[in-house]
């Protein structure tokens, strides 16, 4: 009996394990079609309403879901509150909640690069730079879907079938 329940805790361990490290992959398309929207939404704001840049961040952290409302909020409270600039607000944001997002270092210096030319430009510029990060996002997203489909599922399977092999081995 104990051994039953030996096995069974090692398999819901293991399972829940590939099922964690195969969380990341479905995560990441989400929060790349988040960012892609929270920029064209920015691009909104910046081109047709005139919104300032702070208000705009303000915003777009309220209809954003975690991490990157916190990445929006953080960084219209540095705009605000601390004499600071828009890049140095934008990339010490970023540098806070990125290890709370399932993105990778590519993702992050696109933002990084975006956030250099955040508020240097008229806003057909700044348009430009919004549709050049765009498009790289979407490169990324695609990228990041393909992953998806490669891994995520085999790590959850992975998990399971480890748990099988450590029972195997155990009794």
């Amino acid at each position: 009996m104990i051994k039953l329940i030996g096995a069974i805790i090692i398999i819901i361990a293991t399972t829940w394990t590939g099922f964690e490290a195969a969380r990341n992959f479905s995560d990441r398309p989400k929060q790349l079609r988040a960012l892609r929207s929270a920029l064209q939404s920015l691009e909104a704001e910046i081109m047709y309403s005139h919104t300032p840049l702070h208000e705009a961040a303000r915003r777009l952290a309220a209809q954003l879901a975690n991490p990157l409302s916190r990445f929006f909020e953080g960084f219209a409270n540095k705009l605000t509150n601390t004499e600071t600039t828009v890049k140095d607000a934008w990339e010490t944001s970023l540098q806070e909640i990125w290890k709370l997002t399932a993105l990778k270092q590519g993702e992050f210096e696109i933002m990084k690069q975006f956030g250099e030319t955040l508020g240097r430009h008229d806003r057909f510029s700044q348009q430009k730079q919004i549709l050049l990060t765009l498009s790289h996002l979407e490169r990324e997203e695609a990228d990041a879907i393909d992953r998806q489909a490669k891994y995520e599922k085999m790590l959850k399977s992975l998990g399971f079938l480890s748990g099988l092999l450590l029972i195997i081995l155990l009794f």
